[in-house]
């Protein structure tokens, strides 16, 4: 157990440093680690299209038609063009097969995509409960962020280094020896991601076809928590006191 465990320590200092020569003097390389946890206040939502009609050109202007009532109603959730991105609508036929395996056109189908970033993501479940209304045909992704998430990164990662800091230095005093001068600094990782928790902000809707659940009540569901996390390698000179 213990070689295996002496394995796995070189390992991951081998995978670590990979990237950042050691010197050949004393020195000390250690990982720096950080998180943060917040919630997120901004709500990034996708939404799709489709129609299939017997021509292309009517397939094209059902989508376009719901598009234009849902973006007409935007406003209304303080949403401006510079927060929608939509994709170009893409058009084509529907086939069916015939006996003899022979293919025939049964009409046309029209898609598009749109993606909306909502600054107050108290009003999410209203923002999807519109689309629905306007029938969207279906909400995807729903991607949680934060806006301080520029001042969240850069915290996190002053937290690593104070992080590896402290590291150097107690490890450096538990052999008697004293951290020297840095000798090289690696960012290993500046990530972001989910962690479910309680968060009362945002409300789920149960969809069915083009229908919202008629139960009356929103119920409550455990929103994503954004999780800041941040990793440096840094090599620090190792100063040796000289014992007569």
């Amino acid at each position: 157990m213990k070689y295996l465990l002496l394995l796995s320590l070189f390992s991951f200092s081998a995978m670590t440093f990979a990237n950042s020569p050691l010197p050949n003097h004393r020195h000390i390389a250690v990982v720096g680690t950080a998180e943060l946890e917040a919630k997120p206040d901004i709500a990034v939502v996708s939404f799709s299209l489709h129609s299939e009609q017997n021509s292309s050109q009517a397939a094209k202007k059902d989508v376009d038609d719901r598009v234009n009532l849902f973006l007409d109603g935007l406003d209304k959730f303080d949403i401006d063009e510079d927060n929608v991105s939509a994709s170009s609508i893409s058009t084509q036929p529907v086939y069916t097969y015939a006996k003899g395996n022979k293919r025939q056109v049964d009409g046309y189908s029209a898609n598009r995509e749109l993606k909306v970033t909502l600054n107050d993501i108290t009003r999410l479940s209203d923002l999807m409960d519109f689309a629905l209304s306007v029938k969207i045909n279906s909400i995807g992704n729903i991607n949680m962020k934060s806006s301080k998430e520029t001042a969240l990164k850069d915290e996190v990662n002053a937290l690593a280094v104070k992080n590896a800091k402290e590291k150097g230095k107690s490890f450096a005093k538990a052999f008697d020896a004293k951290l020297g001068n840095i000798y090289s600094i690696n960012l290993n990782s500046s990530n972001n991601m989910g962690r479910f928790g309680r968060n009362r902000a945002t409300e789920m809707i149960t969809v069915s076809g083009m229908k919202l659940d008629e139960s009356g009540s929103k119920g409550q569901y455990l929103q994503e928590n954004i999780v800041f996390s941040a990793s440096v390698s840094v090599v620090f000179d190792l100063e040796v006191f000289e014992f007569n």
